[in-house]
């Protein structure tokens, strides 16, 4: 066997090209993370200048707008605030948006997962057709939605109840419905079938298979459900009367007063205080989050 020889002179050119190559790596990444943070602080500032000005006085808000440091720090924003209006605290508020969100996440997350079972593992007459109507209502706007809505409901005698506000949810949300089916179709049929020579039913399958393969999908649909439900604006605003029923987005938009003078101060301390449950939710869950997103779609 002959052996390969390498002239020196190769050798040096090839170790000084390798050295470069190296050189030229950190300064990309290097600038790689600068754009991609300078980008990130662009889409924050204006959350941190939110955050900001929550603790300044009502003068220095609008008189130090470039600046993020409060030149005279003060709390009184948040006591202000919490205080509310007519006589009702945030604190109310805040307990209506939670039940709001909370009941209607659970609605959503559990009638999706039904429908989407029975799409992806069900074959009954007009599978396709339904199937077909339900994605044509991804391209209905909500205003609509409105009306036809707002007239039944009128009727039942449920203004100025959380029922209009709920009772929609129990079918589920179409985006929801095709992302978890995507999901199941990602898990196996021969489980479905180990499962009916067992004896377990199509409730029994769902239950005990389904159910537990699909939790990143659950809780991805349970995150935006209650991002959405919690920020949710034009519902409440059509559907609740009484300030005692409020939620915090309307509180928000109440403390504003066009024909005297607004509080900013006690508006950006209580929006600043609306975004720590959804902060807290997507720490939490931000694992299951990247999970559910990543592995939908994919087929088995």
């Amino acid at each position: 066997m002959e052996s390969a020889t390498t002239a020196p002179g190769e050798r040096t050119v090839s170790h000084a090209q390798s050295q470069s190559r190296w050189r030229r790596v950190p300064t990309r990444t290097l600038l790689y993370h600068l754009l991609v943070g300078g980008f990130g602080l662009l889409m924050l500032y204006p959350i941190l200048w939110l955050f900001a000005s929550s603790f300044k006085g009502t003068a220095e808000i609008w008189a130090n707008v470039r600046s993020l440091i409060p030149q005279d720090f003060t709390l009184a924003n948040y006591t202000n605030g919490w205080r509310g209006f007519g006589g009702i605290t945030f604190a109310t508020f805040y307990t209506n948006s939670f039940f709001y969100a909370g009941v209607a996440t659970l609605l959503t997350v559990l009638a999706s997962a039904v429908v989407a079972y029975g799409f992806a593992r069900i074959n009954f007459v007009g599978r396709r057709i339904w199937f077909a109507c339900m994605l044509a209502t991804l391209m209905l706007p909500v205003q609509v939605q409105i009306i036809p809505q707002y007239i039944i409901f009128s009727e039942l005698g449920w203004i100025n109840t959380f029922y209009p506000l709920l009772l929609p949810r129990i079918g589920g949300q179409a985006f929801f419905i095709f992302m978890i089916m995507q999901f199941i179709r990602g898990i196996p049929k021969d489980l479905d079938e180990a499962a009916e020579m067992d004896g377990c039913g199509k409730g029994g399958i769902f239950f005990r298979i389904i159910l537990p393969q699909i939790t990143p999908a659950l809780i991805t649909a349970a995150i935006f459900s209650f991002y959405w439900t919690w920020e949710d604006f034009l519902t409440p605003l059509i559907y609740l009367n009484d300030p005692k029923l409020y939620t915090v987005s309307l509180a928000l938009r109440s403390f504003a007063d066009p024909s005297g003078q607004t509080d900013w101060g006690a508006i950006f301390a209580m929006s600043s205080l609306s975004l720590v449950p959804v902060f807290v939710i997507f720490v939490l869950f931000q694992r299951f989050l990247v999970e559910g997103i990543s592995t939908t779609g994919l087929k088995g």
